[in-house]
């Protein structure tokens, strides 16, 4: 399969937009076992090495009970801003120039964790790229959907005291079993406050899933939705309402929602006029933030500069950022030459 000059560098340099992150996500081993340390918290895992080896899974589930275990580590606003500071880095030089990562104040509310110490380290951090990098960003507060809706309800009413950084919900965690239809209430509060809404579905769970996001919350972007593929009607939906897919193809495959990448829909999605982008997910699981899920998709897809252009303009469009924050980025990706 012949790449063109589509080169890891090139790839990697293209101005892009990363709308599907989870900042607790992007939690490296070697950061996991310097946090420990600081804060005298006992891994169950004895190296670096040893931790790093558990990222081999077999569905969602097996991820996620890593993910919270290792989420213990997590601890001040000191650590929520280096986490975050770490991703912005690695994020920055893999082209990315605006972020809106999600974040999960339930799973740190209920270790103790002050919910503005988590605001807050991460906004550190966003304030410091902005400063030091020229990349913007902003948070979106998700719902744990394997909670019980009371508790969604009750992050939102915190969180609705933070509107200085959070831009909107989303719903992640455990998707089988615990449909968008659960959180309509929850939903229709946060677009009333003005918040954006976005939502995971179609990952592990049915097309439906999609449908209840888009029709019950107002879903205004679909995080994964790749089972879309499954139902044409649903397809053209998404082309004719334009309703952006935040896909993340290294995670489809770690997670076993695609067996192959090279089965992967996301080309299909496209030539179908589904306006898709590339992004990594939780990078530090995975194997690779959003140039490598590119490069991914080059190797196992084959992809040419007009897609990767097309993907790097989708998410900038698909982003909640100001006109003129996204007039900049469209000026700047104009300006790419592979």
């Amino acid at each position: 399969m012949t790449h063109g000059t589509l080169t890891d560098e090139a790839l990697h340099a293209l101005p892009k937009a990363e709308l599907h992150l989870h900042i607790e996500g992007t939690l490296e081993p070697e950061l996991a076992f310097e946090l420990a340390a600081r804060n005298g918290v006992e891994l169950p895992y004895g190296s670096v090495e040893e931790l790093a080896a558990q990222y081999d899974f077999d569905d969602l589930q097996s991820f996620l009970d890593l993910y919270y275990a290792t989420m213990a580590v997590l601890l001040t606003r000191d650590d929520f801003a280096e986490l975050t500071r770490r991703y912005l880095r690695r994020a920055h030089a893999q082209g990315v120039r605006h972020v809106e990562l999600f974040f999960d104040p339930q799973a740190h509310t209920a270790r103790g964790v002050a919910f503005d110490d988590v605001v807050d380290g991460i906004g550190d951090a966003l304030d410091e790229a902005e400063r030091d990098l020229g990349m913007t960003g902003a948070l979106i507060l998700c719902f744990l959907r394997d909670q019980p809706v009371a508790s969604a309800e009750k992050a939102l009413t915190v969180g609705l005291t933070r509107t200085d950084r959070i831009i909107g919900v989303g719903l992640d965690s455990a998707e089988v079993g615990y449909p968008p239809s659960l959180f309509e209430g929850v939903y229709a509060r946060a677009r009333a406050a003005g918040l954006h809404a976005v939502a995971h579905a179609g990952e592990e769970g049915p097309p439906a899933y999609i449908r209840e996001a888009l029709d019950l919350l107002h879903a205004e972007r679909i995080d994964h939705g790749i089972r879309s593929i499954e139902d044409a009607d649903l397809v053209a939906r998404l082309a004719e309402e334009r309703i952006p897919l935040t896909v993340c193809p290294l995670s489809n495959v770690r997670l076993r929602a695609t067996p192959d990448l090279r089965d992967h829909p996301l080309l299909r999605l496209d030539a179908a006029g589904v306006p898709v982008t590339i992004n990594s997910d939780d990078p530090a699981y995975f194997g690779g933030y959003a140039g490598q899920n590119f490069t991914a998709v080059r190797d196992a897809l084959g992809l040419d500069e007009e897609q990767a252009r097309r993907f790097a303009r989708t998410s900038i469009e698909a982003s909640f950022a100001s006109p003129e924050r996204k007039q900049g980025l469209l000026a700047e990706l104009e300006g790419w030459r592979p």
